[in-house]
């Protein structure tokens, strides 16, 4: 029997129990539905991560004093007192493949301007941050290699910092005032909203480092320095590089720990990213839970559909139907019960995940390749669970399929 012919047949049968046919197809289609939900859920968490580590920079390379040990005392990130200016400046102009470099100090002050104050994070950059970062001016512009030389008072200031104390009025060419040293405002930075640790990366004032060394917080060490690779081929070998200048500078013999930490951007995506692939395997592997059970009932129908059309059977047969024609007939009604279940399916999970990013504020992003892999799950299900109940019909012996009552 042609292909054509058994897929009418067996669309017949299924409007002959639009009902039941719709009941059991139910399963597929919260199946798919929760799939397509919770992956879309699970990778919208995980883009917005990503898109936060993407505000760090391109190909950015993070070098922080601290991780060493001393008479069994240990020290984490920031906890040693080691990186210095000249250690910034070596990398600079001895590692290969570093296009830019910015020494950073970090401090946190009470901040007045226009009779308005403000508690903040002060940043001590060099002139390459911005660059760094890809972090660009919406007004303004950047202090230059001159104001770090002359530890110049001058500053750039993010959005908050504009909200808070110049709400009506251009700050550029103001003054603010930090430990009541005034700094004249140069320019300000385009919104970045909130970074992958909740923190608010507007809420910054940006001044030279030196200035911040020597007039702010009067440190002579650095906490950090911001290294940008020429491209993402060259992070590796920068890093090494970086860890064999700093092992040299400070003086590091073999089977000394370093006194700094290297993190690559990759690095630092992989693992902020973790948790959120961790999930997205959960919330997938646990809606599709419920693919399963819509398998398990359209196995169930068929064998119930079988049973019923014993008679059917046995004509079809002593008629000259082939035991591969009915097997065919029956394998294509739970394929198509489960295709088209994962079809309503997709368009429900689409739907539901919207629905949830408009009315809670998730982030939900649902991929193509989720789509098809629901899709392609769908209809396997119902090869699989169909293929037992159809080789069933096959196998009956007409002349006892005609005499079933």
């Amino acid at each position: 029997m042609r292909i054509g012919a058994t897929l009418r047949m067996a669309l017949r049968a299924l409007r002959r129990n639009k009902l039941r046919s719709t009941l059991t197809a139910l399963g597929i289609i919260i199946g798919v539905g929760a799939v397509i939900a919770m992956v879309g859920i699970g990778n919208g968490a995980k883009s917005q991560v990503e898109s936060q580590i993407a505000s760090l920079g391109q190909n950015v390379v993070l070098v922080f004093a601290g991780n060493w040990s001393s008479s069994g005392v240990r020290s984490g990130w920031g906890g040693a007192g080691t990186m210095t200016v000249d250690d910034a400046l070596a990398i600079a102009r001895e590692v290969p493949g570093v296009i830019n470099v910015s020494p950073e100090v970090r401090d946190h002050q009470q901040i007045l301007a226009e009779g308005q104050n403000w508690y903040t994070t002060i940043l001590g950059e060099g002139p390459d941050y911005l660059d760094i970062r890809q972090w660009p001016l919406q007004d303004g512009a950047m202090f230059t290699d001159q104001d770090v030389r002359g530890t110049a008072k001058v500053c750039i200031i993010g959005k908050t910092i504009v909200t808070q104390l110049f709400p009506d009025e251009n700050p550029v060419g103001r003054t603010l005032r930090i430990r009541d040293i005034p700094f004249k405002v140069l320019g300000v930075l385009v919104a970045k909203g909130f970074n992958l640790f909740g923190q608010d990366q507007d809420d910054v004032v940006i001044i030279p480092y030196t200035s911040e060394m020597k007039r702010v917080s009067k440190r002579t060490n650095l906490g950090s320095i911001n290294v940008q690779s020429a491209s993402p081929e060259f992070s590796d070998s920068v890093q090494k590089s970086i860890a064999e200048l700093l092992r040299q500078r400070h003086r590091l013999g073999a089977g000394r720990d370093d006194d700094f930490t290297i993190r690559g951007q990759q690095e630092i995506a992989d693992a902020a990213t973790a948790t959120t692939r961790v999930m997205t395997v959960l919330l997938g592997a646990i809606a599709s839970v419920s693919l399963i059970v819509g398998g398990i009932g359209i196995m169930n129908i068929m064998l119930v559909s079988v049973t019923e059309r014993t008679r059917e059977i046995g004509i079809r047969m002593a008629v000259g139907a082939h035991g591969r024609d009915i097997l065919l007939q029956f394998l294509i009604e739970a394929i198509t019960l489960s295709s088209l279940g994962g079809v309503i399916g997709i368009a429900m999970g689409i739907g539901s995940a919207k629905l949830l990013s408009a009315i809670a504020g998730w982030p939900t992003l649902v991929s193509v390749s989720s789509v098809v892999l629901a899709f392609l799950f769908s209809a396997a299900v119902g090869v699989f669970f169909g293929f037992y109940p159809a080789r069933k019909a096959s196998n009956l012996d007409p002349i006892d399929a005609l005499r079933y009552e």
